[in-house]
């Protein structure tokens, strides 16, 4: 089999060393295509030069490719079985027009939770799109979904065997939608120091939870990468999950993440259905439900309580279960499957 996984214009490298979604996604996919026997070109120019030494690189976006022309031409010649892209390329005229004249199966996954697609861009078996949880697949119900958890990969973020690790750890980017300060509220209550991992996206929000924020059981860590990131995750005795009442989680990478570093995760939802739900269970974490009219208080003593008893997790199970569910060979296998 022949697998194309394309890149897309974007801010972040293929694959990115630390923060990025989709861009982690494509390179989990090609890694697990690998893995799994396939040959795998990366398409696009997006894709770091030094990968050339391991991997088949062609700068090539099939959006920008004329009709009739020599890369078209070459396009074709390849032939192609399955191409890999971005949740929003089926959608995109140009680039159908070319994968058109291919022959080949494509496959992406829901990463946006508002993106619009084309009545014609899923037809469930050529052309095929999955979705994480079950509140994502009735989303997108009328492009014909399938369930399957998301991976996603770094650079340099192999996982070392799972130890019980201490304090707490929360990860992703610091704005209102992720709402980390109910993570630290938690933890506060808690009596535990819980590790800040990544970029702000928000000033404000930051500012108006400056008292939360600046507690003393709190540690601003900053954006990290490779394997900084990795052992932050996995020197954690329990990874804390949070998001805003109103948003929806369509791919979140941090469950596999935390998961097959041997983590527990302590997750707070706000509704069945979530990411949470469907990418754990009671052998890999703790998940609270709490009414979207709470407060914030009440919101965190429930997460207090999900952390309490991820804490007395088996980090060793949760990282076998882990390296199961969110193994980029078995995800590949699954979306390359008719």
């Amino acid at each position: 089999m022949l697998v194309g996984v394309c890149d897309f214009p974007g801010s972040y490298a293929f694959p990115p060393a630390g923060y990025g979604g989709i861009e982690r996604w494509l390179w989990a996919v090609a890694v697990g295509a690998r893995a799994a026997g396939a040959d795998v070109h990366l398409l696009g120019p997006g894709w770091l030069p030094e990968l050339d030494a391991d991997w088949v690189r062609k700068p090539v976006r099939l959006e920008d490719v004329n009709a009739g022309s020599l890369a078209e031409h070459e396009l074709k010649a390849a032939r192609y079985d399955l191409l890999i892209v971005g949740h929003e390329y089926p959608s995109l005229s140009a680039w159908v027009r070319t994968w058109s004249q291919l022959d080949c199966e494509v496959a992406t996954f829901q990463h946006s939770p508002v993106f619009h697609h084309t009545e014609t861009a899923f037809d469930g078996k050529r052309s095929r799109l999955y979705c994480y949880s079950p509140e994502m697949i009735e989303r997108y119900a009328a492009h014909q979904p399938m369930a399957e958890l998301a991976v996603h990969l770094g650079r340099d973020e192999e996982e070392p065997s799972a130890v019980k690790g201490q304090d707490l750890v929360w990860l992703g980017r610091i704005d209102e939608e992720k709402a980390p300060h109910l993570a630290v509220r938690a933890a506060q209550m808690l009596g535990r120091r819980i590790r800040v991992v990544g970029p702000v996206f928000d000033v404000d929000y930051v500012r108006r939870h400056e008292k939360i924020f600046s507690a003393d059981n709190v540690q601003w860590v900053g954006e990290l990468g490779g394997r900084a990131k990795t052992a932050a995750i996995s020197n954690a005795s329990v990874f804390v999950y949070t998001y805003e009442r109103t948003y929806v989680e369509a791919g979140a990478a941090v469950f596999g993440e935390s998961l097959r570093a041997g983590t527990p995760i302590a997750a707070l939802t706000w509704r069945e259905g979530t990411c949470a739900q469907a990418a754990l269970c009671d052998r890999t974490g703790v998940t609270a439900i709490v009414s979207p009219d709470a407060d914030d208080e009440t919101a965190s003593v429930a997460l207090a309580e999900a952390i309490e008893g991820a804490t007395a997790l088996d980090c060793t199970v949760v990282q076998t279960v882990g390296r199961h569910r969110f193994a980029p060979r078995r995800h590949f296998e699954a979306m390359a499957a008719r």
